[in-house]
């Protein structure tokens, strides 16, 4: 199996929640939200690092 890819809907949904987190955490300054930098990451390299750890993958 492929674990480096995801569908191009979710990389994209990924990449938004991840800039909408760390933009949170610049507004309001709670540390918290720059975990955002996780799911920012995991779109722009097109990695799903849940795919390793549930051993599913979106694409087939």
């Amino acid at each position: 199996m492929d674990y480096n890819k995801i569908r191009k809907n979710c990389r994209v949904i990924r990449i938004a929640v991840g800039l909408g987190l760390i933009g949170t955490a610049v507004v309001t300054g709670n540390a918290w939200f720059y975990l955002g930098v996780i799911p920012l990451i995991a779109g722009i390299v097109n990695f799903c690092p849940l795919c390793i750890i549930t051993k599913k993958c979106d694409i087939k």
